[in-house]
């Protein structure tokens, strides 16, 4: 599966691009949506930087809540570097941005794992307000651990996510973090973390504040899964997600026979490899209980090779 839609809300505002260099946007108030500055990926007349100085000039942005930043010119080759420069040097501009999301790219203008990215943490340095921060694409991105005091949401969507993003977010000081949401992927695009590396997430030593979990979209959601089973932070979660991923048997079965579940709201395993009988066994453990369980099994489908190996996917790879 490759990412087919914008997105279309950040902040609770809904998203709405601005226009290009031949159109006049329209009457809007700054803070009534989020603003999407988006370039071209292919043949760009205008660069991203170009659209983000005519936004300023148009637009009150003192009152601006959310920012979208979508397309730039060649992302399948060129980091968004001077883009966090621009941002990051306009600041003094931006007093109420509370969110900011970098790399709202639809498979058209280039796919998930073919975005190039950079250490994104000078952005969560210049805006100590932001609340919601998210970014699309693994390939060089990288995460320094910090400390952060207001940032409430953090979401990390890639086909491949590096270890050391994974030891970065895990190493970071974020005492008001309610909702993580981590898309781990392959090897194949990079995602060479274990799960030795997300046990600083699953103490929730650094994380005080979580309520809401996702490790999705990996390929080793197994043993994420176990890793899951005897994670402290799990007992004051409101929500898990472990959907998207490689998720079999074992793994569902290695969550079940842990900690107890039953406090959760909502179990979200949605892209599974789960058979009939385990299926109705997760069911039987935590319905009853009231826990609300997603075990749509989707487009996850698996292919066999003539010599019996058989090959399951994650949702989002390339």
């Amino acid at each position: 599966m490759t990412i087919g839609d914008h997105l279309d809300a950040l902040y609770g505002l809904p998203a709405y691009t601005f226009p290009g260099i031949k159109h006049q946007p329209r009457p809007v108030g700054p803070d009534a949506v989020a603003w999407r500055i988006s370039g071209e990926a292919y043949d760009a007349e205008e660069k991203w930087t170009d659209v983000f100085a005519r936004f300023r000039a148009a637009v009150d942005t003192t009152r601006v809540k959310a920012l979208i930043v979508g397309a730039w010119e060649d992302a399948y080759e060129e980091d968004p570097s001077e883009i966090i420069e621009a941002l990051v040097a306009a600041r003094e501009r931006f007093p109420a941005l509370r969110a900011l999301f970098l790399g709202d790219m639809v498979g058209e203008e280039c796919e998930i794992s073919w975005i190039n990215q950079t250490d994104v943490t000078p952005l969560l340095a210049a805006f100590p307000e932001l609340e919601e921060f998210g970014v699309r694409g693994g390939s060089g991105l990288g995460f320094t651990a910090l400390h952060h005091g207001a940032l409430r949401r953090l979401v990390v969507e890639t086909g491949g996510l590096p270890a050391e993003v994974v030891r970065g977010i895990g190493g970071s000081d974020l005492p008001a973090l309610v909702r993580l949401d981590l898309w781990l992927g392959t090897p194949d695009y990079g995602g060479d973390s274990e799960p030795a590396d997300l046990e600083p997430i699953l103490s929730g030593a650094r994380l005080p504040s979580l309520r809401h979990l996702a490790l999705r979209n990996s390929e080793m959601q197994d043993a994420v899964a176990a890793a899951v089973a005897a994670a402290p932070v799990v007992a004051r979660l409101e929500t898990l997600d472990l959907s998207m991923g490689v998720l079999t048997d074992e793994g569902a079965a290695a969550l079940l026979g842990g900690q107890p579940l039953s406090h959760l709201e909502k179990l979200d395993l949605h892209h599974h490899y789960l058979s009939e009988p385990l299926m109705q066994r997760v069911r039987q453990t935590l319905e009853p209980a009231g826990v609300e369980v997603d075990l749509d099994r989707g487009d996850a489908e698996e292919d066999a090779d003539d010599d019996g190996t058989v090959w399951r996917y994650v949702a989002v790879g390339e």
